[in-house]
C-alpha cells in the first residue's frame, strides 16, 4: 500500500501544530515546530486567505496526518460514520480511535503511530491471543491486546518492560511487566486529545 515517505516533521510544520509524528522527539527541543514555527518552502511565511475551504481542508490534513492515513482511507471512515447514529463527525474520529495501529499507540507499546503501525505489520501484536497484522483492525470494547508470545525478549519489548507508560486514556488498560493490556471500553469524542474541529472535515466531504 503506498504511504508517505517524507519528512513527517514538515507536515506538523504544514499545519501549524504538532501532530506527534517523531515520538520523544515531539517533547524535546530538537522539535522542528517548535524551532522553525512556519510553514515549509520559501512561502511559509507569506500571508494567505483565510477562506471556508482552505479552513476546512486544513483541519482535513491535519485529522489525516495525525493518523498517518491516505486520503482514500480517511474518506472511507467518513462513509462509514454517516451510517451510524449520532454525529458524523464524532463517529469518524472514534471509527479511526478504534484502529489497532492507534491503539497499540495508546498503550505506549509504539513511540509513534507510525512505529506502531510497523509491530502490527510484522506479526508482534495478538488480539484476544491470535496474532492480527492488519493496522486497520478494528478493535472491541473487551478486547485483550498484548505483545505475541516469544516476542517479549526481544530488546525492543525488553526495554519496554522497564519503562512507565505515561498518559494511557482511561479507556485502555496496559501492564508493562506483562505487556499485555485490555480495551475496557470504546472511545468517545472526549477522549481524542487532536485539536480537530471535525465539523469543518464534514462540512467539506458533504459539498
Amino acid at each position: 500500500m503506498a504511504r508517505y515517505t517524507g519528512p513527517v516533521c514538515k507536515l506538523c510544520r504544514r499545519e501549524g501544530t504538532k501532530l506527534f509524528l517523531k515520538g520523544d522527539r515531539c517533547f524535546s527541543k530538537n522539535c522542528a515546530v517548535e524551532k522553525r514555527p512556519k510553514a515549509p518552502g520559501q512561502h511559509g511565511t507569506a500571508r494567505k486567505k483565510a477562506s471556508g475551504y482552505r479552513i476546512q481542508l486544513r483541519e482535513k490534513q491535519k485529522a489525516k496526518r495525525a493518523y498517518g492515513l491516505l486520503e482514500k482511507q480517511f474518506h472511507h471512515y467518513y462513509e462509514l460514520a454517516e451510517k451510524l447514529r449520532g454525529e458524523t463527525g464524532e463517529n469518524m474520529l472514534v471509527l479511526i480511535e478504534r484502529r489497532l495501529d492507534n491503539i497499540v499507540y495508546r498503550m505506549g507499546i509504539g513511540t509513534s503511530r507510525a512505529q506502531a503501525r510497523q509491530l502490527v505489520n510484522h506479526g508482534h501484536i495478538t488480539v484476544n491471543g491470535k496474532v492480527v497484522d492488519i493496522p486497520s483492525y478494528l478493535v472491541k470494547a473487551g478486547d485483550a491486546i498484548a505483545v505475541k508470545e516469544g516476542h517479549k525478549d526481544k530488546p525492543f519489548f525488553a526495554e519496554l518492560k522497564n519503562s512507565k507508560i505515561s498518559n494511557l486514556p482511561k479507556w485502555l488498560k496496559f501492564d508493562t511487566a506483562t505487556l499485555s493490556g485490555e480495551v475496557v471500553a470504546l472511545p468517545t469524542r472526549a477522549d481524542v486529545d487532536l485539536s480537530i474541529a471535525e465539523h469543518m472535515i464534514v462540512e467539506l466531504y458533504s459539498k
